[in-house]
């Protein structure tokens, strides 16, 4: 049983702690209030937008160290939903990476939306999260929390497919806002 860290109480953080208990796994979850509360879990989820990402660096560095934390944002300029606000051959799990040397860093849940994830489907299709990441370990651990908790799981490559995956993430979104898929739609995967 895997215990899962999830800073974060938005539509997604609550979604991916649905999926973790739903497989018999432990949640804890952290909030804007629990600053002081240290991490605990195994596995950590940054739940948060990209921008909030270097403040709880910034706090937790320390208490990340070793753990596999998992990016979930989507760098995206949300003002003008037109780029990708990361360098063109980098990406905000790259980044990551580069800040939390001792922690073990994937992407993942970025390319789906808190409603699939609920859900467990997009359309007829089952609820598919892709994983990327340079510790097989890692994601095969994250892997085995998803499809515990009825979802699919695929391992998309090596931490450099993160850039991909945000560039699937920005592109959904930018879908959803213009209203040319729903926020309980997106991208499935047939495999």
């Amino acid at each position: 049983m895997a215990h899962v860290s999830i800073i974060g109480t938005g539509n997604m953080g609550r979604a991916i702690a649905g999926i973790v208990t739903a497989g018999g796994n432990t949640v804890e979850e952290f909030g804007d209030s629990d600053a002081g509360k240290p991490v605990t879990g195994d596995i950590v989820v940054l739940a948060v937008p990209y921008a909030a990402v270097a403040d709880i660096v910034a706090q937790r560095a320390d208490q990340l160290a070793g753990k596999i934390v998992v990016d979930i944002s989507n760098p995206l300029n949300f003002e003008t939903f037109d780029s990708l606000t990361v360098a063109a051959d980098g990406s905000a799990a790259a980044e990551l990476a580069v800040a939390l040397p001792q922690s073990r860093v994937l992407k993942a849940f970025n390319t789906t939306f808190a409603a699939t994830l609920a859900a467990g489907t997009v359309g007829p299709l089952p609820t598919t999260v892709l994983i990327a990441g340079d510790d097989a370990d890692a994601k095969a651990q994250l892997a085995d929390v998803v499809t515990a908790g009825g979802l699919r799981a695929i391992d998309a490559g090596g931490l450099r497919r993160a850039r991909e995956l945000e560039a699937i993430g920005f592109l959904q979104l930018t879908l959803a806002v213009g209203e040319k898929v729903s926020w309980t739609g997106g991208f499935g995967v047939v495999a």
